[in-house]
C-alpha cells in the first residue's frame, strides 16, 4: 500500500470520527436525571430476577448498588447495556432515548461504558496501544495497523493516562501491571471513548489495600464530569466512595439513602447485613 492511500485511510478514520462526534444523539437532562429505570420485569425460568425494579441514577453522581448474589445487580446492567431483554418496563437515557431499542453496540455508542469485574485488557500489547485501540474511531484492520494519531488523541491518552495514574507505565506490556493496575487500566480504556455513564462491577475485587484506596479515589475523582455506578460487595469501600447506596434484594429495590441510613436500615439489616449495627 502507498503513503498516498496509508494517508487516505487515516482522513477516512478521522472524517468518521468527526462525524460520529457531530452526529451524537444528545442527552437531554433537564430534570437532572440520567438513568431511568421504572417497572422492570425479567424471568428465567420462572426465577424473577427483576420484579417491578424502579432506579433513577442522577447526572454526575456517584452511586452504589448492593446486594446478596441473586439480587439482580448484574442482571440490571446487562439489560441496560443491551446485553438481555426486559420482559417489562421501560429504560431511560436522559429524557428521550430509549435504551430497550437499541443493541449493545449503539448503547456503547449513546456513551454508556461497563467494566466487568475481571479485566479484559490486551496483555501483549502495551498500555498505550491498549488506550490507543480503544479510541473512537475505525477499527477494520487497515485503518487501525496504519493509523497515525492526531495530536488531540495524543492529548487525549496522555489525560487518560494522568487520571488513571499510569503515566510511567505507558510503554509497559499489559501483561506486566499488577492486577490493580490492569483494573484501571481497563478504566482507562473505557475513558478513551468518553462515556457519559460509567458501570463497574466489583472493581476492588482481588487489590490489595493500597489498590483499593486508590480506586476509590480515581471512581470519585470520576462524578460529577460523568456518572458513575459502581456494584461491589466490599462494605469498607462502598462507605468510602458512596454518595447513595441503593440495596437491591430479589429483583427491587429494598432500600435507598446515605450509608449511615443503609446500615441502620431494619429491612436491610434482616435480610442482607444479617446483623444488627
Amino acid at each position: 500500500m502507498s503513503i498516498l492511500e496509508s494517508t487516505r485511510d487515516v482522513m477516512r478514520r478521522d472524517q468518521v470520527w468527526s462525524f460520529l462526534q457531530e452526529h451524537e444523539q444528545k442527552v437531554d437532562i433537564s430534570h437532572q436525571v440520567l438513568l431511568y429505570v421504572e417497572g422492570l420485569n425479567l424471568s428465567f425460568d420462572g426465577f424473577k430476577a427483576l420484579n417491578d425494579l424502579n432506579l433513577y441514577i442522577n447526572d454526575g453522581e456517584l452511586r452504589c448498588l448492593i446486594g446478596a448474589n441473586g439480587a439482580g445487580k448484574t442482571t440490571l446492567m446487562d439489560v441496560i447495556t443491551g446485553k438481555t431483554q426486559c420482559d417489562s418496563g421501560s429504560v431511560y437515557f436522559g429524557q428521550s432515548i430509549n435504551l430497550l431499542d437499541k443493541d449493545e453496540a449503539e448503547i456503547a455508542q449513546l456513551g454508556i461504558g461497563r467494566k466487568f469485574q475481571k479485566p479484559t485488557v490486551f496483555e501483549a500489547h502495551t498500555v498505550m496501544d491498549n488506550l490507543e485501540l480503544s479510541l473512537k474511531s475505525n477499527k477494520s484492520v487497515l485503518p487501525t495497523l496504519l493509523a497515525v494519531l492526531t495530536g488531540e488523541e495524543y492529548d487525549r491518552i496522555d489525560e487518560v493516562l494522568e487520571t488513571i495514574g499510569l503515566k510511567s507505565e505507558r510503554m509497559m506490556l499489559a501483561g506486566s501491571l499488577s492486577h490493580g493496575q490492569k483494573q484501571w487500566l481497563e478504566i482507562g480504556m473505557l475513558l478513551m471513548a468518553n462515556p457519559r455513564l460509567l458501570l463497574v462491577d466489583e472493581p476492588v475485587a482481588g487489590m490489595t489495600v493500597q489498590e483499593g484506596e486508590r480506586t476509590a479515589e480515581l471512581l470519585t475523582s470520576l462524578a460529577g464530569e460523568r456518572t458513575v455506578v459502581v456494584v461491589e460487595h466490599d462494605m469498607e469501600f462502598v462507605r468510602s466512595i458512596a454518595q447513595t447506596v441503593t440495596v437491591l434484594h430479589q429483583g427491587s429495590v429494598l432500600a435507598e439513602g446515605s450509608m449511615d441510613d443503609i446500615q441502620n436500615n431494619q429491612d436491610v439489616i434482616e435480610v442482607y447485613l444479617g446483623e444488627a449495627p
